[in-house]
């Protein structure tokens, strides 16, 4: 008798490193649950496969803990047993940046890579719906398959579960959708009328779904210890489904059976936020905006501040920090996982989120700080100090720039490299005690105060680079001096506001 499918059970764990539990209670259970996954991989040849949620940060995680465990990990991930990565951790796709994707998977494949290769499937069946450039960038990584639960539905042209998906510049991906999720597998009864009872609905609409008739049943859920006795059940699946076959499959396997029938798949492009059979809870959009706010601001400091700074200061001969931008990359992606930035957690984890973001903003101020007095400090030397202005964006900039000047002179010139005196506006002055700025000067005797001007220049500084100017203290500069309007109106490129006579 002909199969009516054939059915793939797979065990995994999704694991969720905080929700409503932080992530050391979760790394109590990631202790025991490891252990019997590595007994059982090793003692077993018959249980071939464990999945270990496509995420790496587990295994960072676990061996801060178990260190002595990396080659036993190391020796199933090789022998093709326990599947790890490619990503960092279980990123969301929609709210975070593409960069920050790009970088959960670049850091997620590169620790696979210590201990053997990382399974080549974006991964993703609890993320709350899929970015539509997702196939870019899975490209990018040499990642033609995704498998994925929420957010997909007929309304996006196929009621089908598995298609091509395609971004908007052409780039592939072959797609196989969860359609009830990751979890339908989890704790299978060993029972006839409790299999009956789980299966019999599921199995009805798997195959109505499937283009292939290659049915995936996950044998995991949230944080799941193995299912110890999953052959029993298998024997007693045969038993009570003989027109059905099953087989204990890694996913790999499923997508070769899908990419044999690619002439039948259809084709989709587009993001994938439909709720309609499964929750996508698209209000975390806006929960916990302090959270957010917080995020959008450290990933820009982060890609558009201090990497191409640090970029400059390596064309100009010093170290590119690889390792203090890993650690802050890890400790926000740790905040991208789906839950995490949703901001859908207790409030001891949205602490622990906040903690996790002001140590990445602390390291990358301060890196930023660093790499641009070691760029003014190594330039030419001059009698004058300097005031270094940069440009990290790719093209030339010409604005009105705010700065501060501090120096120990009531007046002072700015002058470019030509020696060419530079007008300023000065916004505000104010005078501050030099104990204030070095308690040393105050101690051998010296009051004299300082000056802190808030200046505003006009100036021209090319792209990914600086321009440096000159201050000359004690010098009379070139200051613009405020203009009054005596008809009292105010006016820029957009508006002229005019007060009336009586105010």
């Amino acid at each position: 008798m002909k199969a009516v499918s054939r059915v793939h059970i797979t065990p995994h764990m999704h694991w969720d490193r905080e929700w409503y539990f932080t992530t050391e209670e979760s790394r109590i259970l990631l202790v025991n649950n490891m252990e019997e996954i590595l007994c059982r991989l090793e003692q077993d040849n018959e249980y071939k496969y464990y999945v270990l949620d496509g995420q790496t940060a587990i295994l960072e995680d676990y061996f801060a803990v178990k260190p002595e465990n990396k080659d036993r990990v190391k020796k199933q991930v090789e022998a093709g047993k326990l599947i790890i990565g490619p990503w960092y951790t279980q990123t969301d796709t929609t709210i975070v940046s593409a960069e920050s994707i790009v970088r959960n998977l670049m850091y997620g494949m590169r620790d696979c890579l210590a201990f053997g290769e990382p399974m080549k499937i974006g991964y993703l069946p609890d993320s709350f719906g899929m970015s539509g450039q997702l196939p870019h960038i899975y490209n990018g990584f040499g990642i033609t398959r995704t498998m994925f639960w929420r957010g997909c539905s007929e309304r996006h042209g196929t009621d089908k579960t598995e298609f091509l998906w395609q971004s908007s510049d052409g780039s592939e991906v072959t797609a196989q959708v969860l359609p009830l999720g990751y979890a339908i597998g989890k704790y299978l009864p060993a029972d006839e009328n409790g299999l009956r009872k789980r299966l019999d609905s599921y199995f009805d609409v798997l195959e109505k779904a499937s283009v292939t008739k290659e049915i995936l049943l996950p044998n995991g859920h949230d944080q799941m210890p193995l299912q110890q006795n999953i052959f029993e059940v298998m024997d007693k699946l045969r038993e009570i489904y003989p027109q059905r076959k099953f087989v204990m499959s890694r996913f790999e396997e499923v997508f070769e059976k899908i990419e044999a029938q690619r002439d039948n798949l259809a084709t989709l492009k587009g993001e994938f936020i439909d709720g309609k059979y499964m929750r996508v809870h698209r209000t975390i959009g806006s929960t916990r905006m302090d959270i957010k706010i917080a995020h959008a601001r450290i990933e820009n400091k982060i890609v558009n501040l201090l990497e191409p700074l640090a970029t400059l200061a390596w064309t100009l001969g010093f170290e590119y920090h690889h390792g203090l931008l890993e650690k802050m990359w890890k400790e926000i992606l740790k905040n991208h996982a789906h839950d995490s930035i949703g901001c859908c957690c207790s409030d001891k984890v949205h602490r622990e989120i906040v903690a996790r973001f002001e140590l990445a903003e602390d390291m990358a101020d301060n890196l930023i700080r660093f790499y641009m007095r070691k760029i003014a400090d190594n330039m030419p030397q001059s009698d004058a100090d300097k005031l270094v202005l940069f440009n990290l964006m790719p093209w030339p900039r010409e604005e009105v720039i705010n700065t501060t000047v501090r120096l120990r002179a009531s007046q002072f010139n700015l002058r470019d490299d030509r020696g060419q005196p530079v007008p300023y506006f000065i916004r505000h002055a104010r005078e501050i005690d030099p104990g204030l700025i070095d308690r040393q000067i105050v101690h051998y005797g010296n009051y004299d105060p300082f000056m802190e001007f808030d200046i505003q220049i006009n100036q021209i500084v090319p792209s990914m680079g600086y321009r440096t100017l000159y201050i000359e203290a004690n010098q009379p500069g070139n200051v613009i001096a405020a203009k009054s309007d005596a008809e009292g109106i105010l006016e820029n490129a957009f508006w002229q506001i005019a007060l009336n006579e009586d105010g």
